[in-house]
């Protein structure tokens, strides 16, 4: 199957019901206090890795992140694990006009980022944990780019899948993306039919009794 296939798969779904899927499969992936500060869209798409720190003595003088936009593909996503920090920025205006250039589908920080506005005119989505106008220069560092992660705690490698809406972001190991899809549209087949019993005047108590509860053992089984 492609990645067009697999993005417009996720696109068709959300990550509350991706992350019951990794639930039933007992995987991690779900991350919360990120969300959309630019264009409020849902995005999917493959993961593009970058890892920010400290600057070193000595270190390369590369600005972060173009490496990853140069490696991107379109539709790709950029995941900036920059370990939660909010007080300087772990993206910027000129780095979302490179993302653009390269077909970029948008960008996710564990962080603070900057140029806001910019990228919002731009049509960017930024997914970030909040705005900061205070620079990277000279206070922070790449490093590493297309290498695995961690991301707010959840290992994510360079490829990995990754969905990202107003509830938050999942991510998705590639190796079982189709295990992972298979089961989420079971999820999200079941509790659309809820909501249509729901809709048609069946009492919520009934609707959402003990199969509710007992629903992810049973899509499993």
């Amino acid at each position: 199957m492609s990645s067009i296939d697999h993005a417009a798969r996720l696109l068709a779904l959300d990550t509350p019901t991706l992350s019951d899927a990794l639930d039933a499969l007992a995987l991690s992936g779900a991350v919360f206090g990120i969300r959309a500060l630019t264009v409020k869209t849902r995005i999917a798409g493959r993961a593009r890795t970058v890892s920010l720190g400290a600057p070193k003595q000595h270190a390369s003088k590369v600005h972060l992140g173009t490496g990853a936009i140069m490696a991107a593909e379109a539709g790709d996503i950029i995941v900036v694990d920059h370990r939660g920090r909010l007080d300087v920025s772990g993206w910027g205006g000129l780095l979302s006009r490179g993302a653009i250039a390269r077909g970029v589908a948008g960008v996710i920080v564990d962080g603070a980022v900057r140029d806001v506005d910019e990228a919002a005119e731009l049509g960017l989505p930024v997914y970030a944990r909040s705005g900061v106008p205070i620079t990277a220069r000279g206070r922070v560092a790449e490093l590493s780019f297309e290498q695995p992660i961690s991301f707010a705690g959840v290992a994510v490698a360079p490829g990995d899948w990754v969905l990202a809406d107003a509830s938050g972001v999942v991510f998705l190991p590639s190796g079982r993306i189709d295990e992972i899809l298979a089961l989420a549209e079971r999820i999200f087949a079941r509790e659309q039919l809820m909501a249509r019993d729901i809709e048609a005047g069946k009492p919520i108590t009934t609707v959402m009794g003990t199969d509710y509860e007992d629903m992810l053992s049973k899509v499993t089984s």
